[in-house]
């Protein structure tokens, strides 16, 4: 009797130690694992297809990168539709959210995010002259808070395939915006080049879109040929700009695909849309850790020829075989 009531009595104590550890060292519960969604504020000068092309390069590659837009990342896309006053305030909109990266879509647009921010990483989406502009100290060392990737174009290579496809070309001219600084160096240089190539040059200027028809008519009707830099303003209004050059004939050589493919007849540049994609690259880069005035900027020129087989034709223009087996056609279907 005593042996059981002595069992009975262990086995009583050694529930209550289990009961006891059991208490001390509850069940460890699955560790879930937080990611931080990373905050990215975009500005854009203007919508027209070249650079919603960028934009559109840069949220793809970032979700292809695993930065999917609403899950884990969160953009706050701003559009200031040409207006200073409006890249202003967005700016200081965008800053004041403390994202963990910006960028800037043209110069003007990354231009009014430095100037509200020296702390926050900013992220160059196709700007031409990002030196002359005063956004970085050189493009092999930014020396701040700014780096990205550079759009330029080879004017020199697009003038002398002008020259090719027109027959006797002695006379071009030069439409651009006089307020875009990268339009304006982009036409001193070209200037420079056309006069070695022994071709004479008329320029010609707009303030804003109202006024693109009335100079497009007026260089039209004196020139054979219109070359357009990369200038976000003609672009917006390539058709107007076409709409009058086919009236005389003239053929529009312009420095994007997109605007090409909006009615210009033959351009060097760059694939806007590699342009958002190489951004994007970059904008990963420095999240990872990569410091924006170590990284050299990125220049996402290839010299890769555009042409639109259907404008040429309709306006008697033979381009040369050997620069069709080389070129991109933007107008096929």
């Amino acid at each position: 009797m005593k042996k059981t009531v002595l069992a009975f009595g262990l086995f009583i104590l050694a529930v209550l130690g289990i009961g006891y550890v059991t208490q001390q060292k509850p069940a460890q519960q699955p560790v879930q694992e937080t990611k931080k969604i990373v905050k990215v504020g975009v500005l854009q000068l203007l919508s027209h297809p070249a650079l919603d092309a960028i934009y559109k390069g840069i949220t793809d590659e970032l979700g292809n990168l695993g930065y999917v837009d609403g899950k884990t990342m969160q953009i706050d896309f701003q559009n200031a539709q040409a207006d200073q006053s409006n890249l202003v305030s967005m700016s200081q909109k965008l800053v004041s959210e403390k994202p963990d990266i910006l960028i800037g879509i043209t110069t003007p647009a990354t231009a009014s995010l430095a100037n509200a921010t020296k702390e926050i990483p900013i992220i160059m989406g196709g700007i031409t002259y990002p030196v002359q502009a005063g956004l970085i100290a050189s493009e092999e060392k930014p020396g701040n808070n700014i780096t990205g990737v550079s759009d330029r174009t080879p004017i020199k290579q697009q003038l002398e395939l002008m020259k090719k496809v027109v027959p006797n070309l002695k006379k071009i001219g030069i439409l651009y915006t006089a307020s875009e600084d990268n339009s304006t160096r982009q036409v001193e240089e070209a200037k420079e080049l056309a006069k070695a190539l022994d071709l004479e040059v008329v320029v010609k200027s707009i303030s804003n879109t109202n006024d693109i028809e009335q100079v497009t008519e007026g260089l039209a009707s004196d020139v054979q040929a219109i070359f357009v830099p990369i200038d976000n303003t003609v672009a917006s209004a390539m058709a107007t700009v076409v709409k009058v050059t086919d009236k005389y004939k003239v053929p529009v050589f312009p420095s994007a695909d997109t605007m090409v493919k909006d009615g210009g007849v033959l351009g060097i540049g760059v694939d806007q849309y590699k342009i958002g994609v190489e951004t994007a690259k970059v904008v990963v880069a420095v999240l990872n850790g990569v410091e924006p005035k170590e990284k050299a900027i990125v220049l996402a020129n290839e010299g890769v020829v555009y042409i639109n087989e259907t404008k040429a034709k309709a306006l008697g223009i033979d381009i040369p075989e050997e620069i069709k087996a080389k070129a991109i056609i933007v107008d096929k279907e």
